[in-house]
């Protein structure tokens, strides 16, 4: 960082990548000029083909160090690297479950971080972490502030970190590029299902997991058997929901409603509102959902199946959950941490009908993994992208329906498939 003059302070910066069609670039700029500094584009490449990457040397000016510090800082979130670039600044945490003043606060984006003169990546990225540095490894990875312990190395601003946007994908290859404008209910929702089953089969046949993010709507509208058929299919590898999902779909393998209504007729059955406790009180009695599948208590639903396919089912509990069932997780820190956990190395997202469970897991993925959110409610992905999770796709609709479409478009790539046809076009 240097003076260009009595009353200017200069840094030159480089971006690379795809930093026209993403916007990068002009948003970079903007940045600049709206914190109070100017640039100049001192070099600009740029590429001629979508796939090839453009460059671009930007001199940074300020009238005060502490300004170009807080530009560079701003800037560099976007992938902008000072030319000269320095090692990470690493100061001890002092207490647990605190970082030290003034730490580095983590994107989704993939990150990485200058240590003994090269740079290393971030393992577990995550967004609002910090990164914890292992000089003599060198390691560094996403920590949450929860799990702090004194004496661990954090990196302190922003010298030494650089971070790269994910670029735009080749014309067709991206899953989900068609669906990138804002939310709305007019989106052509076939294109998106298609979209998404091929997502799921390309996962199934990769062996990368896929995660299915749900809410009790699911069974109250009748969609429980569509989310069984997925599981017995094998394009689901984790469930995570709350204490309702389960708790109304055990209901309605017991009792055939769900919240007291007969999902077969639509009738209200008398006393039908006792019916989830009953179905929670059953399961608690025998010990769990494991012991009421083998001691063939509990013979179909969405728990049945997850058990008898290996599906992690991973219960977060709330402040209003009746019961709960013995498996949900009413410790909300212990919670995150299993989903954080369980979100290593998977290939998708599908998440169904829930806005907080959600947000909850779309705030712990790396933004490399695409999401899928269907709800039938628009201001829930427009919720999720407001927080950061900006792969996610949005499809507003009903979920019956939408579950019912995945299945078909499964099927057909299935067949496709046996037919010696290329399911992945």
């Amino acid at each position: 960082m240097g003076a260009a003059s009595s009353d200017a302070f200069v840094e030159d910066v480089e971006l690379s990548g795809h930093i026209i069609d993403s916007l990068l670039l002009p948003k970079v700029l903007d940045l600049i000029t709206a914190l109070g500094g100017s640039f100049e584009l001192k070099q600009v490449t740029i590429g001629h083909h979508r796939t090839d990457p453009s460059y671009a040397l930007i001199q940074v000016q300020a009238p005060s160090e502490e300004q170009l510090q807080q530009i560079l800082d701003q800037i560099s979130d976007h992938g902008a690297v000072p030319v000269t670039a320095t090692d990470c600044r690493l100061v001890a945490a002092d207490c647990a479950g605190a970082f030290p003043e003034g730490f580095y606060s983590t994107t989704n984006q993939r990150t990485e971080v200058r240590v003994g003169g090269h740079w290393i990546p971030v393992e577990d990225q995550e967004m609002d972490c910090g990164i914890c540095v292992e000089p003599e490894v060198p390691r560094a990875r996403c920590v949450p502030m929860i799990e702090v312990e004194p004496g661990q190395q954090f990196v302190v601003g922003h010298a030494g970190v650089r971070v790269f946007p994910q670029p735009r994908e080749q014309q067709g290859s991206s899953l989900f590029e068609f669906m990138s404008s804002s939310v709305s209910t007019e989106k052509p929702k076939g294109v998106a299902v298609r979209q998404i089953a091929q997502a799921m089969y390309r996962c199934r046949r990769r062996g990368e997991p896929v995660v299915l993010v749900a809410g009790p709507a699911v069974v109250h509208t009748g969609s429980g058997e569509h989310l069984c058929q997925l599981i017995r299919q094998g394009y689901v590898q984790k469930l995570f929901a709350g204490n309702a999902l389960a708790a109304h779909d055990i209901e309605q393998a017991l009792f055939g409603t769900s919240l007291g209504v007969r999902l077969d007729r639509g009738e209200v059955v008398e006393h039908g509102h006792e019916h989830h406790l009953r179905a929670i009180n059953t399961i608690r009695r025998l010990g769990g959902i494991a012991q009421a599948v083998e001691q063939g208590v509990l013979r179909q639903g969405i728990c049945y199946h997850c058990h008898r396919h290996g599906v992690k089912l991973l219960l977060a509990g709330s402040i209003r959950d009746d019961g709960p069932l013995p498996e949900v997780v009413t410790d909300a820190v212990e919670a995150q941490r299993l989903m954080r956990q369980e979100l290593r190395g998977v290939g998708f997202c599908l998440m169904l009908a829930t806005t907080l469970h959600s947000i909850a897991v779309g705030n712990l993925l790396p933004a490399w993994v695409p999401v899928a959110c269907v709800d039938i409610n628009p201001s829930t992905v427009i919720k999720l992208m407001d927080r950061g999770s900006f792969q996610t796709t949005g499809v507003v609709t009903d979920v019956e329906p939408f579950l019912r479409v995945l299945l078909q478009e499964l099927e057909r790539l299935e067949r496709l498939e046996a037919a010696g046809g290329e399911p992945d076009r």
